[in-house]
């Protein structure tokens, strides 16, 4: 049980999509659009990759690249959101703390 559990966090998400029950067509184009999708928000790491006969051809691969492409978009665009909001609020906190350190020295240099 454990060891399956271990191989298991090596698998690709490609091979995972595979073992639990979805088609192949539907890996391939999830795997090509999530790739697609990290390079479009920024991220770049990844390539746009869409294989464009299978992408017409292949209800399956087309429905596996939308998904790939809309999630790890949103994933990588929300990444770099939560970045930034934790950037801007510990600047603010530095802005506050050194605020406040004045505040406190201005109060006891007058006592």
């Amino acid at each position: 049980m454990c060891i399956a559990v271990l191989l298991s966090g090596c698998e690709t998400t490609h091979e995972q999509m595979v073992n639990h029950g979805y088609p192949p067509a539907y890996a391939d184009g999830f795997q090509d659009g999530c790739s697609s999708g990290r390079q479009a928000a920024g991220l770049m790491v990844g390539n746009f990759r869409k294989n464009v006969p299978r992408y017409l051809h292949e209800r399956q691969y087309e429905t596996g690249w939308d998904d790939g492409f809309r999630q790890c978009h949103a994933m990588q665009n929300s990444e770099e959101q939560r970045q930034y909001h934790e950037r801007f609020w510990d600047q603010r906190d530095r802005e506050w703390e050194q605020e406040k350190d004045r505040g406190a020295a201005k109060a006891y240099r007058h006592n």
